[in-house]
């Protein structure tokens, strides 16, 4: 008997051929690699690019311009993925990340290199949300763990191997390699895309309605022509539209709001003009977005990412991961060199270890959250972490290596054991049309998440060292003078008091995230039929969502 299933199943991404979505996938984690490298790989090649080029003023710009333009660019990119598809996003945000890494290599100095970076953002912001949207879009719920946990090692081994790539790169070549061995691998990863990577022809949305904004569903038509099975007259087309103005209103809050966390503190201090300016300007500038994004036809960041629980959940527990994470990804090596006395190599490897048992923990969630849900998993994992944050500040002074080690190790599977489950989660609640959004919603959280979190835990670590040396000093100097011999023992320990209030506070981020969930989050997540995520309908043709199933 002939096969009945409408097209556009038939030729949806995930049922694309093995070999096909082999080379898909390949891309996607070269692009992973790719967007992971380039937020470390230039922190060991200052020394030189400074020497070159100039300008120590500024060179903090060379992290932050990139840091900035891969988070405010991040909800734009979400929704133009659902309005034109993965693939043209794609292609657009690796050849942007490509020109701008050529840009990098040929920059004639700091400002020049500074502006590249930029255009590098631009184009990693367009790799990480499309990345993770599009492994939603490939693999079945089953399936999805992993996808994402390649990823997540991808993502954790080329973070870790960043600093020493960069190193080795400006110390045995020269500092414009780090950016032009960009082109070879991001050239095969673009090649891939446009080969191997064919979307299907996706119906036209229906025109918006209040009962689709809200995520809910009309009833079916039960008239005698639908009930005889006849096809009702479809309604012509729609012409996609884009919200550029909503586009360019987030892109100017979340830059203005963003720069003013980065700078506040270090370019100048809190209390300040430049200060209260961009801080009252991004506010003017917040506001304006909630006026342009609920007149828009399509706004940008539509009003059910934050009227779902389930979403708005997950937005604000992620927020509290990246909050959180800036504790150990920041603060350990800094703590591992001036209170254990260890060399760079080792202090990098006690942070490192978390990379290993993150994405083995991720892995094997599916076995957990398939018997108590997504939910409970979630949870299960973020009060382990909290707990193991709390722990940091009780190990002996100065104690061993092995200490802080072991602790990273087990921190690392109970991430795992959080963030995945609500990542697949929250990607099985929407269809096609609706999951670029939800899944950049999501990123942009914990991206924002980790901005504030460096800027409130190093005015906390500053506050502590200023405390307890009487009003001088900050983390950077002080560290310095540790590395170089010339501080006294009560400076080492008022660094190991400073990084102990530090990891408080991230313990109180991580039980946030656990209130958030517990209360906000639904027990069991509104997962859709495969159906439904394989044809990918419109907003208002989606059937309401299933309770997840356990057991």
């Amino acid at each position: 008997m002939g096969d009945t299933r409408p097209a556009t199943r038939e030729a949806a991404p995930r049922r694309t051929g093995g070999q096909r979505r082999g080379a898909v996938v390949a891309a996607l984690m070269l692009s992973m690699a790719l967007a992971a490298l380039d937020s470390t790989v230039v922190s060991t090649a200052v020394p030189q690019i400074v020497g070159d080029l100039g300008g120590f003023a500024v060179f903090s710009w060379l992290f932050s311009g990139y840091l900035l333009a891969v988070t405010v660019t991040l909800p734009v990119y979400g929704k133009l993925s659902d309005t034109f598809g993965r693939k043209p996003v794609l292609v657009v945000g690796a050849a942007l990340f490509l020109l701008g890494s050529l840009l990098c290599a040929l920059a004639w100095n700091m400002a020049a290199l500074i502006a590249f970076r930029v255009v590098q953002g631009l184009g990693g912001g367009a790799l990480q949300g499309t990345v993770q949207t599009l492994a939603a879009d490939l693999y079945p719920l089953e399936e999805r763990p992993k996808i994402q946990s390649k990823l997540s090692t991808v993502w954790a081994v080329a973070a870790v191997a960043g600093p020493g790539l960069g190193g080795v790169l400006a110390a045995y070549a020269d500092w414009r390699w780090i950016f032009l061995v960009n082109l070879p691998i991001g050239a095969v990863a673009l090649w891939l895309i446009v080969r191997h990577l064919h979307e299907p022809q996706r119906a036209s949305r229906a025109k918006s309605s209040p009962r689709a904004r809200e995520g809910r569903t009309p009833r079916p038509e039960s008239s005698p022509r639908a009930r005889a099975g006849r096809t009702p007259r479809p309604e012509s087309a729609p012409r996609a539209r884009v919200d550029w103005v909503g586009a360019s209103a987030v892109f100017a809050c979340g830059g203005v709001l963003l720069t003013a966390l980065v700078q506040g503190g270090v370019a100048w201090p809190w209390l300040s003009g430049p200060s209260f300016g961009l801080f009252g300007a991004g506010l003017a500038l917040a506001g304006l977005v909630v006026v342009v994004e609920r007149r828009a036809a399509e706004p940008i960041i539509p009003g059910w990412v934050w009227r779902r629980r389930t979403i708005a959940a997950v937005n604000l527990a992620l927020g509290a991961l990246g909050l959180l994470m800036v504790a150990p990804s920041v603060f350990l090596p800094t703590y591992a060199q001036s209170v254990l006395g260890l060399g760079p190599v080792a202090a990098g490897f006690v942070l490192s270890v978390w990379t290993l048992s993150w994405p083995v923990s991720a892995a094997l969630s599916q076995h957990v959250y398939r018997r108590i849900g997504f939910r409970d998993t979630a949870l299960l994992g973020i009060g382990a972490a909290a707990l193991i944050l709390l722990a940091f500040p009780f190990l002996p002074y100065p104690g061993a290596a092995w200490q802080p080690t072991l602790l990273m190790l087990v921190l690392g599977a109970a991430l795992g054991l959080f963030q995945l489950p609500l990542i697949v989660g929250v990607q099985s609640t929407v269809g096609w049309s609706e999951r670029g959004t939800t899944t950049a919603s999501v990123l942009f959280c914990r991206q924002t998440g980790q901005t504030i979190g460096a800027s409130v835990f190093g005015a906390v670590a500053n506050g502590v060292l200023a405390a307890r040396l009487g009003g001088a000093g900050d983390l950077d100097s002080v560290t310095r003078a540790l590395d170089a011999g010339t501080a006294p023992e009560s400076v080492r320990r008022a660094v190991a008091g400073a990084v102990h209030a530090v990891y408080l506070g991230a313990s109180g981020a991580a039980a946030l995230a656990f209130l958030v969930l517990l209360c906000v989050a639904p027990r069991r997540f509104p997962v859709l039929g495969e159906q439904d995520r394989v044809e990918s309908p419109a907003a208002d043709e989606q059937p309401e969502g299933r309770a997840e199933r356990r057991g």
